[in-house]
């Protein structure tokens, strides 16, 4: 892949995900196997907008089965899963539709708090949409196609990931939200993030929306209904966004942020990376207790592997007040972070894009944004 970003004047090659890798393996195979002949690449697209043309290698063709491999290149990220040759082995059936399993190294969901049902393979959503539109653009009416994907080698890659934390046993993830891996150098990613802070300060803004990644994006842009020009994505990153906003003039943050990184914030916890801190139920626990849960529910919610998982408790015991107290914590922490330069607003998120809560002070510089942006929005 030959696209780049430029992180504080050096140029970083982007790659792509392991959905991207097993939507053309797939797509390659289902080509070679219904319309013949031998593919050495393959193109697709992607979330990103961005099309890609892969190398296809490891070509097997025969009578009613193909299977092909395209090769993981996260690019210049520090990525574990470069390197591993993502297989789709292809055979063809009397029912129409695209039927998707895994094999080898491909983990398995164990435990309830993903976005993938457990016992199912660990295909996530978006991955699994790209492999069906891909090879649907390939079948003919009446075609049907039984997809096997797997990954040599992806049990021992798992072990370096955090897959055994929640639950998915056996082998990595096919994941991706925008079919793009773009570079994660942290030093060089922080300037980069501050360089957008200088871009919103000299447009004369005094007032920035934080969000943590492509998550919290989607959801300020079609829930919070709030133009993208006006958000920047801090990674794992807050204290030094927060900083760096102060140190620029800006007089209002406007922080949105699914449970998993909100929960960290709100105890004081300003570089959110699970590498870095990782005590979400602990935190989680304390705000259960102080809402009144009994011991059963606190230790119900410390077992959980996901913040999701522990949303259906709180759902389940009528505890949703924990919610007004990160949202209200999270704003206070993070301005005591900067010695109250700036006034902050918390928002918090599901894992469907739906709004939990929002402070008083969300709502407030909420309302200032889209007064001067001129969004009508909807009303919260």
């Amino acid at each position: 892949m030959q696209d780049f970003v430029i992180i504080a004047g050096k140029k970083y090659r982007k790659g792509y995900t392991t959905g991207s890798c097993a939507a053309a393996a797939s797509k390659a195979a289902a080509a070679m196997l219904l319309r013949g002949g031998i593919l050495e690449s393959i193109e697709i697209d992607t979330p990103a907008g961005i099309r890609l043309n892969l190398p296809v290698t490891d070509v097997t063709v025969g009578e009613d089965v193909a299977k092909c491999c395209v090769v993981k290149d996260g690019g210049d990220d520090p990525d574990v899963t470069t390197g591993l040759k993502i297989y789709a082995e292809v055979r063809k059936r009397k029912q129409e539709g695209i039927f998707v399993s895994a094999g080898q190294g491909i983990g398995r969901v164990t435990q309830p708090g993903l976005k993938v049902e457990v016992g199912s393979p660990a295909i996530n959503p978006v991955p699994m949409k790209m492999i069906r539109k891909e090879v649907g653009e390939v079948l003919k009416e009446g075609e049907g196609v039984d997809i096997l994907l797997s990954v040599p080698g992806g049990e021992e890659v798992a072990k370096m990931t955090y897959n055994p934390r929640l639950g998915i046993e056996g082998g990595i993830s096919i994941l991706g939200t925008k079919g793009i891996v773009e570079p994660m150098s942290e030093e060089a990613w922080k300037e980069s993030l501050a360089l957008e802070l200088d871009m919103l300060s000299a447009k004369g803004r005094d007032t920035v929306v934080m969000v943590f990644g492509n998550y919290g994006e989607d959801f300020v842009e079609n829930i919070l209904q709030i133009p993208t020009e006006g958000v920047v994505k801090i990674s794992n990153f807050v204290g030094y966004m927060l900083e760096a906003a102060s140190s620029r003039g800006f007089k209002q943050v406007l922080l949105a942020g699914h449970m998993g990184k909100l929960i960290k914030v709100a105890a004081g916890i300003f570089h959110t990376h699970s590498r870095v801190a990782d005590a979400r139920m602990e935190i989680l626990c304390a705000y259960a207790a102080l809402e009144g849960a009994d011991r059963n529910t606190v230790e119900a919610i410390y077992s959980c592997n996901t913040t999701d998982a522990a949303a259906r408790i709180i759902r389940q015991k009528g505890l949703e007040g924990i919610y007004r107290r990160v949202v209200e914590q999270v704003s206070s922490r993070c301005e005591r972070y900067v010695f109250q330069r700036l006034q902050v607003g918390s928002v918090l998120f599901n894992e469907d894009n739906a709004l939990l809560c929002m402070d008083e002070k969300a709502a407030g510089i909420l309302q200032k944004i889209k007064e001067g942006m001129g969004c009508k929005g909807q009303s919260i």
